[in-house]
């Protein structure tokens, strides 16, 4: 499996770590926004090929796959012009900052019938693979879910501390994680509810967030978000159900006591990111629909345009 990467910062080199571990798979080409850091990204991880022009890695017939780490703005129509050019591909989170761009790509997916999957990782980390495993066996009815997701955030920087080039979203892109693995443990989402603090004056997004959830299954959902907080910092998961507590963080997992579970059987490997790239290759090669697929996290994103839209609603109130 001979895979491009486009967007070679913090998160795109999570990605070649892990595929590192994935046998037969081989970096092709490494695409970045600048040629020097194309190059050196590529040299380090042993890439033949780097460019700034995602065009230039579509053109190689030795590439059959594409993981896409760009800014959110590019996801979209980015995917599209992959499986365009007959390369399978999987985007980052958040597919899109639109509906109508959701629609588009589950659109071209069912066109061209080539892999088209969405990091949603959160359904990869081993802790929520546990939980996950424990609802399908009937051992474990989720009543509610209380996540926060927090972060410093006032300047457009990295999880290296480096400088974006694109403005990052609590809606789209952090509620995204939680939204979705909130159905994928409790059903289809029925009731989604929003506010929002004030927006910052120079990024022009609002840097504190409250989503409500109910899903169908009666299960209800409580998601803080802020780019205020000054530590700790990440996302925080509290699944409250008839028969345990859980606190999931990242890959780690314990009970409501605080006590640590050992969920390092669950998977082959405890990195969330290394187990979502391979449901992506292995998807490919088996010819299957992956876990996250396209249009298995669509709904998603049309709870999420929901909200975008009561928002506007909202900010037209005031």
């Amino acid at each position: 499996m001979r895979i491009a990467l486009a967007g070679a910062g913090a998160f795109g080199e999570k990605h070649l770590d892990g595929l590192k571990n994935i046998p037969g798979v081989e970096i092709v080409s490494i695409i970045s926004r600048t040629a020097e850091q194309a190059a050196a990204v590529a040299a380090k991880y042993g890439a033949r090929h780097s460019s700034t022009e995602l065009e230039d890695a579509l053109a190689r017939d030795d590439v059959d796959a594409v993981i896409l780490c760009t800014p959110t703005q590019m996801h979209a129509a980015q995917a599209i012009a992959c499986m365009e050019a007959g390369k399978h591909v999987q985007v980052e989170i958040p597919l899109c900052d639109n509906w109508a761009d959701a629609e588009a790509v589950v659109a071209k997916q069912r066109e061209t019938g080539l892999t088209c999957m969405v990091g949603h990782t959160r359904r990869f980390n081993p802790s929520h693979q546990y939980v996950h495993n424990r609802i399908v066996a009937g051992e474990f009815a989720l009543q509610q879910m209380d996540v926060q997701t927090y972060f410093f955030r006032r300047k457009n920087m990295n999880a290296k501390g480096q400088p974006r080039s694109w403005t990052d979203h609590l809606l789209w892109h952090h509620a995204a994680h939680t939204i979705d693995l909130f159905a994928y443990q409790s059903g289809r989402i029925i009731k989604a509810n929003v506010i929002q603090g004030p927006k910052h004056p120079e990024l022009g997004i609002a840097m504190d967030m409250s989503i409500q959830l109910k899903a169908e299954t009666g299960a209800i959902c409580t998601l803080s978000l802020s780019f205020n907080n000054d530590g700790p910092l990440g996302t925080f998961f509290r699944y409250i159900g008839d028969s345990a507590t859980y606190i999931a963080r990242y890959d780690d997992l314990v009970n409501g006591k605080e006590e640590p579970i050992d969920v390092s059987a669950v998977d082959v490997s405890m990195n969330g990111i290394e187990l979502q790239d391979r449901e992506f290759i292995a998807a490919i090669r088996e010819g299957r629909e992956p876990n996250s697929s396209v249009a298995g996290v669509l709904d998603c994103y049309r709870v999420i345009g929901e909200l975008a839209n009561s928002l506007e609603e909202q900010d037209g109130w005031s």
